[in-house]
């Protein structure tokens, strides 16, 4: 799983690390629902029980992908992370580390997508870095996404019960 906050590259990564272990793709924000989007979209930040559902489809797709899969999602708290821990035993996780400045600047960028800047500020206030927990890899998000790609796939070849 890779996971951080808006604008830190969790889809990018995500699709390169899927296409190298020809695992599929599952992009979290395919999971939202049409509620999700609106609030997000007028610039309200999702509540925990505005991602219940989004957690729990989450959740579901992963119990069935027994044989690897590649999940972006943001998971900024550790119970959210523990909801698909749960689901997926073993579930490695690959966090995308950056700064405000820099995360602002890439939602910025990218044009026409649900999440707008002003949104990033809540992010950063709900993210429970999981620097204590095990099964995870932290990454600078800055790093060129080459570097990215090998250090996860070495990591997940050395520390998951998974072939990468």
């Amino acid at each position: 799983m890779i996971m951080g906050v808006a604008g830190c590259g969790k889809s990018t990564l995500g699709q390169a690390v899927a296409q190298r272990t020809g695992w599929p793709m599952i992009e979290g924000d395919d999971f939202h629902s049409s509620e999700n989007r609106a609030r997000m979209s007028a610039g309200l930040p999702l509540r925990d029980a505005d991602r219940e559902g989004w957690l729990r489809g989450l959740a579901s797709d992963l119990q069935q992908r027994k044989h690897g899969a590649v999940l972006a999602c943001s998971a900024l708290k550790r119970a959210y992370r523990d909801i698909l821990r749960a689901a997926s035993p073993g579930l490695a996780f690959v966090f995308l580390d950056i700064t405000p400045e820099e995360a602002l600047r890439r939602v910025s960028a990218r044009g026409r997508h649900f999440f707008p800047p002003k949104l990033l500020q809540s992010q950063f206030e709900t993210l429970e870095a999981p620097v204590d927990e095990s099964g995870v890899l932290r990454l600078d998000a800055g790093l060129p996404l080459q570097r990215l790609l090998d250090r996860t796939v070495q990591w997940l070849k050395e520390n998951s019960g998974h072939t990468a």
